[in-house]
């Protein structure tokens, strides 16, 4: 239970850093305070729990198709209405949320890779002993 809990407070805190740096790098996107920002990353949460799995089943072949592109534009999409949703965040337009989406995406893999555990080394195999007669 505390591992799965400080697992999505971590996840919810690199998806918040990638949204703080998408509204400094791009021109079209802002948020007001920090509670809009907290129910931006809680809802974002929500909809890449629940709506992407769905979008990327209906989307698949477009999806195949366009390389792995197709997720970048479900992202924008998802970030866009979350800019209609959330009052005190603001996506100006889609090209501003698949910017956005862009930089969410790229922190999200840089920050998780680095805070992932390292695995530990395996523990040495057991060694055979001698007295037993192979035949």
């Amino acid at each position: 239970m505390h591992n799965s809990l400080v697992n999505l407070l971590v996840r919810w805190l690199v998806l918040a850093v990638g949204v703080v740096l998408s509204t400094k790098l791009v021109p079209g996107i802002s948020y007001d305070d920090n509670l809009a920002l907290a129910e931006v990353v809680l809802l974002l949460s929500v909809f890449n729990t629940v709506l992407k799995p769905l979008l990327v089943l209906f989307t698949l072949p477009f999806i195949f198709l366009s390389l792995g592109l197709g997720l970048w534009l479900i992202n924008a999409l998802l970030l866009y209405f979350v800019g209609r949703l959330v009052d005190g965040f603001h996506v100006a337009g889609f090209g501003a949320a698949l910017w956005g989406a862009l930089i969410v995406s790229v922190t999200n893999l840089v920050l998780s890779r680095l805070l992932a555990p390292r695995p530990t080394a395996p523990p040495p195999p057991p060694t055979k002993r001698d007295d037993v007669i192979d035949i």
